[in-house]
């Protein structure tokens, strides 16, 4: 197996992830008969079929996983050597690959780009923005550099650095204005709107509400896979939710709808950013890590006026 390339393994890892000639031809930047032939080469030269083929799938064959595992930590000690070439410089250039959590990513990234922009010039940002356990994969994975997240991961791997805390806030529809703030548990008996399942913010506010969804299964619950959605449905009178104070400003500039602080503990959500351990840019991502606490600090500053427009009762 002398002639086996890193771009071979490169269009292979694609394959394998995406499960899907199309797809994964696309993320590579290159045509379909092209990746085609290119993974019939690296058969060829391994000797032995990596892929099962069907007419809607491609999956990986029992000799294929095996392969895939060495491949992906080949590609993630190739990265971690470009890392270390831009670790030796003084400034921050070159791509960087940067994961959001959906509930954090349209508002917060507006500002933190252009500081970014402004400030690292040769720096080129690509941003990944799914939930948490994809990301997280992914940086293990080394097709991200960090991510920003909601604390804590607990994984022993990665280093977490702690951005901001934020309370969560509660919305309902305009015609509940003046109305007393419900406490957790009358929120049990409400129909609370939520994101769909493998949104950390649904745990959180469930959390907060004490409901076990395993013990509630029959329990009238509306999903969305936004907060822009959820505040719609509040809108349209159809619930109630909770989103995170930093989506105030835009989630309800065009919606009539109450908001509102709950007593104290208010719920609350701890943002952070992490990064593999082994990583050769982490002096690097501190800096960035600092350039998120600004951009936050600058976003609060500017929606200042748009926090919650009804007080909690004393």
């Amino acid at each position: 197996m002398k002639n086996l390339t890193l771009k071979q393994f490169r269009y292979f890892e694609a394959l394998a992830r995406h499960g899907h000639f199309r797809r994964a031809a696309e993320a590579c930047g290159i045509s379909q008969p092209a990746l085609s032939m290119q993974i019939k080469e690296l058969e060829a030269e391994v000797g032995i079929e990596l892929f099962e083929r069907s007419s809607r799938q491609v999956r990986l064959t029992g000799f294929g996983e095996e392969f895939a595992l060495r491949i992906r930590a080949i590609l993630r000690s190739v990265d971690e050597l470009n890392d270390l070439a831009r670790a030796s410089q003084d400034r921050l250039v070159g791509r960087l690959r940067i994961g959001v959590i959906p509930t954090v990513a349209p508002y917060l990234l507006p500002t933190l780009l252009g500081n970014l922009s402004r400030r690292y010039k040769g720096l080129d940002i690509h941003v990944r923005e799914t939930q948490t356990p994809r990301l997280i994969q992914e940086l293990e994975e080394g097709r991200l550099d960090a991510a920003i997240v909601a604390l804590p991961v607990s994984e022993s791997a990665l280093t977490e650095i702690t951005l901001l805390e934020e309370s969560f806030v509660l919305v309902r529809p305009g015609h509940d204005e003046g109305k007393p703030v419900p406490s957790p548990e009358a929120l049990r008996e409400m129909r609370l709107l939520l994101l769909e399942e493998g949104h950390c913010f649904r745990d959180q506010a469930l959390s907060f509400c004490n409901i076990d969804m395993r013990a509630t299964p029959a329990r009238d619950f509306l999903d969305a896979s936004s907060l822009s959605t959820l505040v719609q449905m509040v809108d349209a009178s159809i619930g109630i939710t909770l989103i995170p104070e930093m989506a105030v400003a835009l989630e309800t500039r065009s919606a009539s709808v109450s908001v509102v602080r709950f007593k104290d503990p208010e719920p609350s959500r701890t943002i952070g950013m992490v990064w593999r351990k082994t990583s050769p840019l982490a002096k690097q991502l501190i800096q960035i890590s600092e350039a998120v606490r600004h951009a936050a600090d600058v976003m609060r500053e500017q929606h200042g006026a748009s926090s919650p427009r009804e007080g909690a009762p004393g």
